[in-house]
């Protein structure tokens, strides 16, 4: 346990209570575990880790990897057979096209000696995509214990809740353990545990104190700050290479790297810039906008949802909310064209200016007009604050 200790960082609750639920190897643990959290909480690095740490037998599947059934059912066999197979060094490629097969085919393979007495797990990471595919998938999986009548356990990893994840129909519920987001002490203390050798910890652990008193106000991401950390040290310890200052003169460190973080301001999660890119802009010491194929001054590329919310938040400010129907369902009926030519609405939209809307009618127009299903994840509530805070100021501007 000091081990693994040391190998996961500030998520002491969540190891403790995953190691209370796999119990003993010969134990009948949980048949389903529901573990959800915001990007970048460590779902899939501790479940990862636990499970190699413990030695035991596991299989790690992508559910955007196998985006149909038979890809999925099909890796979870293969993988389990080659673990079955392991000590033979050979195994047949297994085919599996209806979950009926699943379970059939599952029960010969977790009967070899070396997975019969010990439990299994399955881990289906991003399992928010098992709702686009057959009905009976999710709640065979959550029954999976049950229907195959071995000891095998069958852990979800997703970004929304279970509620959001509920199948219609009756299902087994699963334990469900919540990962929230690190705290800004948390994100000092993973970060600082990365400092590279040469270099000091309290020497490291003062840059990436001054990286988040910059960053976390926008930025919270794991893994951005981390690529952010890395990106930007070699500028941070410039002076301490030269002599012109040592480890302790925080403060003319401070005045080094001030600039050159304001500018890495302007690239968060966009990804504009390349690391080699932004070296040579760091050596160069030029402006952003002049670096070849770099757009962050020119044009600035939104998310992929935020485009479809931005639209959204424009058609719910001036179309009138009776109209929503008419534009947006398929089936709406007939509506007669004199109930839409009221005197007093003869005046264009456009002149009157932006309407005030709820979330929810936002919401509704989003879903309608975006063509893949949209999952209601963190990010997505995220950028609605963002642009309903941007369109109220530019409302209280008017």
């Amino acid at each position: 346990m000091p081990h693994l200790e040391n190998v996961v960082l500030c998520r002491e609750s969540q190891v403790s209570t995953l190691r209370s639920l796999f119990g003993e190897r010969h134990h009948f643990s949980f048949p389903s575990i529901f573990i959800y959290g915001h990007t970048a909480s460590g779902k899939t690095y501790v479940t990862q880790t636990l499970l190699k740490t413990l030695e035991l037998p596991h299989v790690f599947v992508n559910c955007v990897e196998c985006f149909t059934l038979r890809l999925l059912l099909e890796q979870i066999l293969n993988k389990l057979n080659h673990l079955s197979s392991s000590e033979d060094g050979c195994s047949t490629e297994i085919t599996c096209e209806t979950f009926n097969d699943f379970v059939r085919l599952f029960k010969q393979v977790t009967a070899a000696e070396n997975l019969k007495d010990q439990t299994v797990y399955i881990v289906l990471d991003k399992a928010e995509y098992l709702r686009d595919m057959e009905a009976n998938l999710l709640p065979g999986f959550l029954r999976l214990q049950e229907l195959a009548d071995r000891n095998v356990t069958v852990l979800f990893l997703s970004e929304i809740v279970w509620e959001k994840f509920r199948p219609n129909t009756g299902c087994f519920e699963p334990f469900v353990l919540y990962f929230p987001d690190y705290s800004i002490g948390n994100l000092q203390k993973i970060l600082s545990h990365d400092h590279p050798p040469e270099y000091s910890a309290d020497f490291y652990a003062a840059y990436i104190n001054i990286l988040l008193g910059v960053f976390y106000t926008v930025c919270r991401d794991l893994k951005e700050l981390r690529h952010l950390a890395v990106l930007n040290f070699p500028k941070y310890c410039e002076p301490v290479v030269k002599g012109e200052a040592s480890e302790r003169d925080t403060r003319k460190l401070w005045r080094n790297i001030e600039p050159h973080l304001k500018k890495a301001m302007q690239t968060v999660y966009l990804r504009e810039v390349s690391s080699s890119q932004w070296e040579k802009l760091q050596k160069d010491d030029t402006d952003p906008g002049q670096l070849k194929g770099l757009s962050a001054h020119t044009h600035v590329e939104l998310p992929y949802y935020s485009k479809f919310i931005l639209i959204a938040a424009y058609l719910a400010s001036y179309n009138p909310a009776r109209t929503d129907k008419r534009f947006f369902l398929k089936h709406h009926g007939k509506i007669k064209k004199t109930n839409f030519l009221k005197k007093h609405e003869k005046t264009s939209n456009h002149l009157l200016g932006p309407k005030p809307f709820p979330l929810d009618r936002l919401l509704a127009i989003l879903y309608s007009i975006v063509d893949s299903r949209v999952a209601p994840t963190a990010n997505i509530f995220s950028q609605n604050g963002i642009h309903a805070t941007l369109s109220w100021i530019k409302r209280i501007q008017k």
